[in-house]
């Protein structure tokens, strides 16, 4: 859409601009991931969690009434503005998570992590459907060649990107309020704060299905005296200077960044794939034509790999577990993109190949995808669940800016898409060493946080000494 409405002769965006586009959101995820996650660790969970949603709105509101001109290009304003928004989503990855993991139960932490990131799918499938819907609507006047995007033709399409942006602003304010009125997580106000008298307060309330601020006694303080350390960047480097520390965050970053590489690279390569159903093709006409075959394209690699993996992944997670997901989804990922990038078009049908890609976005979701945002929110301590989790995720989005610098120059080495085959085979090789990077992480499945981070170790002595934990004493029992 933005191709036609800005550069009508080509219909499409220069490479340059295209890219720098994609970036931008890229670079302002890995800013937010990094800062919102520290933040959270510093100041609470509950302060940051509305915060990034409210940088979101406000980006995408700005995004969706911006328009193009002497002084400032369109590209420029988008880059702009979806380098903010990128902020805002980056701080929404530690956040969700950990205020996920945080609050679920031991028997469905996974699935409760998996369903928040599930929600990406039904996004992605949501805008293809949007996109859909204003191609469809605005079907009179679409009806131009494909080089020569009128007046009218350059009104519908600007209104249509618009609509796409704008309508995600709907989810957003309707979560902000659930945002606002969340209570502080339990483990951070015990953990952190080592206030237990808020803990309990906290805890009474959120198992009573209530939402806000919870009423405080007056009296704040540990009710007995706690051994936990004290966050600073010295016990961060201790902590995770130990190899049986430093390993887990080494393999949630590693894996994390070698996973985007090729999911990112997958996704860059849509219209590549949408062609090869037969939709995009040299068959289109029309402006029309292009858009709404574009748009049943998306749906279909939506609804074919993307949505049923993630439902996969909900119901296996906390049986099969999240190690035996990563490493299985990186073994057939290994497997798939070997196949595509060997055989190729030479000898795999159009067919195939767009079943071959769905596979792959099956297991990436049935899989690493979706791991790779759940271990880093249980496998930490406390105090820097938050962070560790942050500088996972970054890792992984800077995975995917290489992925978006390099896939184009590369795929179109040689004439257009002469090295796409290539390509692929490289990205067989990332899923490759995926396998070995899984190997430094722990099987999370139906373990408590503190099990799994130590934090046991650090009970006070008057309970250890009658043999209860810390969270028997202020916890509720319902």
């Amino acid at each position: 859409m933005f191709g036609h409405v800005y550069y009508p002769e080509t219909g499409r965006l220069p490479t340059s601009a295209d890219t720098a586009i994609k970036i931008a959101s890229s670079v302002g995820t890995v800013i937010g991931q990094i800062s919102f996650g520290l933040l959270a660790d510093l100041l609470g969970r509950k302060r940051m969690y509305g915060v990034e949603l409210i940088i979101m709105i406000a980006a995408i509101f700005s995004l969706s009434l911006s328009g193009d001109a002497h002084e400032l290009s369109i590209v420029g304003i988008t880059i702009f503005w979806r380098l903010i928004l990128g902020i805002g989503i980056g701080g929404d990855y530690p956040s969700s998570s950990v205020i996920t993991s945080e609050f679920a139960t031991i028997k469905w932490r996974g699935a409760m992590m998996a369903s928040v990131f599930a929600s990406q799918g039904f996004g992605q499938f949501a805008a293809a459907l949007v996109s859909f819907i204003t191609t469809a609507a605005f079907k009179s006047s679409l009806q131009t060649p494909l080089d020569k995007c009128d007046d009218q033709c350059q009104s519908a399409l600007g209104k249509s990107w618009r609509i796409l942006y704008g309508l995600g602003i709907v989810p957003a304010v309707i979560a902000l309020y659930f945002r606002l009125t969340i209570p502080e997580t339990i483990r951070y106000t015990l953990d952190v704060e080592n206030d237990e008298v808020a803990a309990v307060a906290d805890a009474e309330y959120y198992v009573s299905g209530r939402f806000g601020q919870p009423k405080r006694t007056g009296f704040r303080g540990p009710m007995v005296e706690r051994r936990l350390p004290k966050a600073s960047m010295r016990d961060f480097l201790r902590h995770f200077g130990r190899w049986k520390n430093g390993r887990v965050l080494l393999g949630t970053t590693v894996s994390w960044f070698l996973l985007d590489v090729a999911f990112y690279g997958v996704g860059l390569n849509t219209s590549l794939i949408i062609q090869d159903i037969g939709y995009a093709g040299d068959g289109n006409n029309t402006i029309y034509d292009q858009l709404y075959n574009i748009g049943v394209g998306n749906l279909i690699l939506s609804v074919g790999g993307l949505i049923p993996g993630h439902f996969a992944a909900i119901a296996t997670i906390d049986t099969l577990g999240r190690k035996v997901l990563q490493l299985g989804g990186f073994v057939i990922l290994t497997a798939l993109f070997s196949i595509i990038g060997f055989a190729w078009k030479d000898h795999i049908s159009p067919g195939g190949l767009v079943a071959l890609f769905c596979l792959c976005n099956f297991f990436s979701n049935f899989g690493p995808n979706t791991t790779t945002f759940i271990v880093p929110g249980e496998v930490f301590p406390t105090r820097y669940r938050s962070t560790a989790y942050g500088l996972s995720a970054a890792a992984g989005k800077v995975g995917s800016i290489l992925s978006q610098a390099l896939s184009g120059p590369l795929k179109n080495k040689g004439g257009e898409d002469q090295w796409t085959n290539h390509v692929m085979q490289i990205y067989a090789f990332f899923m490759f060493l995926g396998i070995f990077s899984s190997l430094l992480i722990p099987e999370t499945k139906r373990k408590r946080l503190e099990e799994l981070t130590g934090e046991e170790i650090y009970l006070p002595m008057e309970l250890e000494e009658e043999g209860r934990t810390s969270r028997d004493s202020v916890v509720p029992k319902v």
